[in-house]
């Protein structure tokens, strides 16, 4: 059932409908005696994919319209519509490596271990119905670009699957250019369920907690104070929006809470801390005019992706049989701004997959109207390690730019190597990847930064659970829209057997 809240008793309410709420939804309401809410402060289009806009579907695009912040920087992207960040995202889903899930079983116990996740994985696979990249949907850039990692050492790898360092495609929630969002794999069949409840355009202000419990939640539905009550609380708003929602409520730092004249219901000091993203460094290289010429053949055809492959590195600062970088190739019309009819943007990012760094959310104000202050804390780390590891990616991303087969399709732009860059001049040059995990992280029980355990209860609350990017406590090594469906499900199953 999709409508206004006209009820305010729920077994559970999940408060976020991006990518981790649409699954948590759709698997908690398969049980016709559990009643959920789900509560989103985007926009809900509907059941009918012909209702939503045309940019939402368009999977060759990255949507920029239903966001909380229009022509904020990319690291502040955050989606404000339900399916989340699955909506304005490039539909890319890769697995992450060995060594990221023993940083997580450290933090959350065996059931974050490679062995005990494959099950979530597959099932996320199954879920938002990822698929293969195509064969006709390859550009004659990516198909050269595969050829020069060939040629760089870099064998075929299943980009969705553990393994190790190499080469390949990642596997898609698209088809034939049309999005497949979170919003349409879960929710489609869902929507339907007398037991489920979809209240959108609801912004969420605080908890209200007492005596270590959640007792009701306040939401703003359509501009007037509305409180929802429930046996459970889910917290589903991303790594800057669920820290956030902690926050306003009274549970992190409590000097921080002080400051902002909000009262302290519990001393959490690691929300909205261990703030993980990945930059990179863009390489722009010039066009020929055989590249533009078959890049202008596909776009007619309605088929130019500008990138449908990767390179997993390893710098040598990486573990053995694992990567700590993602080279990307892209070749098509400009992310940004313009060009001529039949002139195209390429070059090679590299992206630091396993940062050290570590930066902050915080509030500048209690009011939920009020963007968080978002420190991505790029390249901070005092031994260096971060900038290191960047710079090791951009000697591969020009020996890849010299191969033999991409050399008659770009040319080198005028200036010094990208890797001979000033660590100054590769600061200015930062963007990022826009995987931003960590700020509510798991850990033990002795972790005094912890915020939750390995099922997502919060320290101190009985009835609350994160259960979204934010409990990640390290990045893995991948894209992280299949990983963060993979743990949805993961603790979706956890909330069925308390």
């Amino acid at each position: 059932m999709t409508g206004a809240a006209d009820r305010t008793g729920y077994d559970v309410l999940i408060l976020g409908g991006g990518v981790a709420g649409c699954v948590l939804a759709a698997r908690l309401s398969e049980d016709p005696d559990r009643s959920v809410c789900l509560v989103e402060a985007g926009r809900d289009y509907g059941p009918e994919r012909r209702e939503w806009p045309a940019k939402v579907l368009n999977a060759r695009a990255l949507p920029r319209d239903d966001v909380w912040e229009r022509h904020a920087p990319a690291h502040r992207i955050r989606a404000r519509i339900l399916g989340g960040s699955s909506c304005v995202n490039g539909c890319w889903n890769t697995w992450g490596s060995a060594a990221d899930h023993e940083e997580w079983v450290r933090a959350g116990g065996e059931r974050w271990s490679a062995a005990a996740l494959d099950p979530y994985r597959r099932r996320a696979a199954g879920g938002i119905g990822l698929r293969p990249v195509p064969d006709h949907e390859h550009s004659a850039w990516s198909r050269a670009a595969l050829a020069g990692a060939a040629e760089l050492g870099y064998q075929r790898v299943d980009m969705a699957a553990p393994g190790g360092p190499g080469s390949g495609t990642p596997l898609l929630n698209a088809v034939d250019g049309l999005r497949w969002n979170a919003a349409f794999a879960y929710l489609g069949e869902a929507r339907t369920r007398p037991n489920l409840t979809i209240v959108s355009g609801a912004t969420v202000d605080r908890l209200n907690l007492a005596g270590g419990r959640v007792e009701g939640v306040r939401v703003l539905l359509d501009g007037r104070p509305v409180t929802l009550a429930a046996d459970s609380y889910l917290v589903a708003c991303g790594a800057f929006g669920s820290p956030a929602l902690l926050l306003r409520s009274g549970l992190g730092p409590a000097e921080q809470l002080r400051q902002i004249g909000v009262g302290v219901e519990a001393d959490l000091p690691g929300v909205g801390a261990n703030l993980s993203d990945q930059p990179g460094v863009f390489v722009p290289l010039a066009p020929t005019e055989e590249l533009n010429t078959a890049l202008a053949a596909k776009e007619a055809m309605a088929e130019l992706y500008v990138s449908r492959m990767l390179i997993r590195a390893a710098s040598e600062r990486c573990p053995e049989d694992s990567w700590d970088l993602h080279i990307l190739p892209v070749a098509g019309p400009p992310l940004f701004g313009t060009l001529p009819p039949g002139q195209y943007e390429a070059g090679i990012s590299a992206f630091l997959m396993k940062p050290r760094s570590r930066g902050s959310v915080r509030l500048r104000s209690a009011d939920p109207g009020a963007a968080p202050e978002i420190d991505p804390g790029f390249l901070t780390d005092p031994a260096g390690h971060d900038l290191a590891v960047l710079r090791s990616g951009l000697r591969i991303v020009e020996r890849l730019a010299a191969s033999a087969a991409l050399r008659p399709l770009v040319a080198p732009l005028q200036g010094s190597p990208a890797a001979d860059l000033t660590d100054q001049e590769i600061r200015a040059r930062l963007g990022t990847y826009w995987h931003p995990v960590g700020t509510c992280a798991m850990g033990a029980e002795d972790d005094p930064l912890a915020v939750v355990d390995g099922e997502g209860r919060v320290r101190g609350v009985s009835n609350l659970r994160v259960a979204d990017a934010s409990v990640l406590p390290t990045a893995p090594a991948a894209n992280t829209q299949f990983p963060v469906l993979a743990l949805a499900e993961l603790l979706a199953d956890a909330v069925t057997r308390q």
